[in-house]
């Protein structure tokens, strides 16, 4: 096995686990969130709408932090960010746990979109910085685990609401077990690493081709995304006259199959390359995904929705992967930019899709997510490692 002839070092391997744990504590933050919705909602008695302005609040908080973290982790090292931001994530929890009135809730939320963004884009960085110790890759791995601890954290908050456990009481526990997991992740990174301060002006600046193109597969993948949560369980109740219980299984799916594609990701792409490895996932989402809709049938629908869910499953992660090893001088700003593209076509998916219904069908308008994962396909060349320098 090359990784036994190979092996990396003591602390590549502390590092390893210490990056699980912040992608596990941030996906479990996220579902905790998500999870008591509901209960939050109903204790402050909002209506939908005020309920879409609260939750617009971690869109914003995640997408200014993102304008900054990406310099703080190139010039003092993601490590060194990602101790302070964790225990900070964590912490923001309390916020929407406690709050009494929706202007606190938005506030809260904003800090928790805040702290989650700061996470991400430091935690990708150091996962890049890990994977440069490793013969093989790993970093799709790490991916997984976030949807691990997204799973983890939506269901002790199933449990706790179904046992009636109040949301202060449930936050201010999720707080405290996830400040524990992220301070004793951070015993375990990698040091910061080397970095150049000067005679990098000019590329500091702006964004650069190759990573806006980066961020245009991120936000296609990420609109494909966006639009299942919202619009697979109408399309399949709606337009299909399915049940309420058939309908929720299509995003189920969906949500399952990314999951575990993710855990044969690193596999895949040890074995046939990332760009081989990208194309192929475009291919799989956006003809599986078209043919599913195309056919109007449930069970071809179902079956569309779970094939969009494995082909998606690996882009995004070679999509970072590609933005963070491009230029490690300045790893952090590369991320910070694609992961706020991506982080755009989340939130406009649910939109896009809504506006286009009005001109047309959903099925057809469901076929604008599929066409994006066969342009992804075009696109795959761009995820090619760059030769090493010197």
């Amino acid at each position: 096995m090359s990784e036994t002839l190979s092996a990396p070092p003591l602390s590549a391997r502390r590092a390893r686990w210490g990056t699980i744990g912040y992608f596990v504590a941030t996906g479990a933050a996220l579902g905790t969130w998500t999870s008591r919705i509901p209960a939050i909602k109903q204790d402050l008695g909002l209506d939908d709408g005020r309920m879409t302005i609260a939750l617009f609040a971690i869109a914003v908080g995640s997408v200014l932090a993102m304008q900054v973290v990406g310099h703080l982790a190139d010039r003092f090292g993601s490590a060194r960010v990602l101790g302070p931001a964790g225990l900070a994530m964590a912490a923001s929890l309390l916020v929407p746990g406690f709050a009494g009135s929706l202007p606190v809730l938005v506030a809260g939320l904003v800090l928790f979109g805040a702290g989650h963004g700061v996470v991400d884009v430091a935690m990708n960085a150091h996962s890049m910085q890990v994977q440069r110790q490793y013969a093989n890759p790993i970093v799709i791995t790490f991916h997984a685990l976030f949807s691990v601890g997204g799973l983890i954290g939506s269901g002790v908050g199933a449990v706790a609401a179904q046992l009636g456990t109040p949301v202060p009481l449930h936050f201010a526990l999720a707080a405290l077990g996830l400040a524990v997991l992220v301070e004793a992740s951070r015993r375990r990174l990698l040091p910061a690493e080397p970095h150049r301060t000067s005679g990098e002006r000019e590329r500091a600046r702006g964004i650069s081709p190759a990573i806006l193109l980066l961020g245009v597969l991120a936000f296609s993948c990420s609109l494909g995304e966006g639009s299942m949560a919202d619009w697979s369980p109408l399309y399949l109740h709606d337009e299909l006259r399915t049940s309420p219980a058939i309908a929720a299984i299509g995003y189920a799916v969906f949500s399952t199959m990314m999951a575990v594609c993710r855990f044969l990701g690193d596999h895949l792409v040890a074995r046939f390359g990332p760009v081989a490895l990208v194309r192929t996932c475009g291919l799989i989402a956006g003809v599986g995904m078209g043919a599913g809709l195309l056919a109007h049938h449930p069970v071809a629908a179902i079956t569309g929705f779970a094939l969009f869910g494995i082909g998606l499953s690996c882009i995004i992660p070679q999509v970072f992967s590609a933005a963070g090893t491009r230029d490690p001088a300045r790893a952090g700003r590369d991320l910070a930019q694609v992961s706020t593209l991506g982080y755009g076509g989340l939130l406009a998916g649910p939109v896009v899709i809504g506006v286009i219904t009005h001109w047309t069908d959903l099925t057809t308008a469901l076929l604008i997510p599929a066409a994006l994962a066969l342009v992804v396909a075009l696109a795959a060349p761009i995820v090619r490692p760059r030769p090493a320098a010197g």
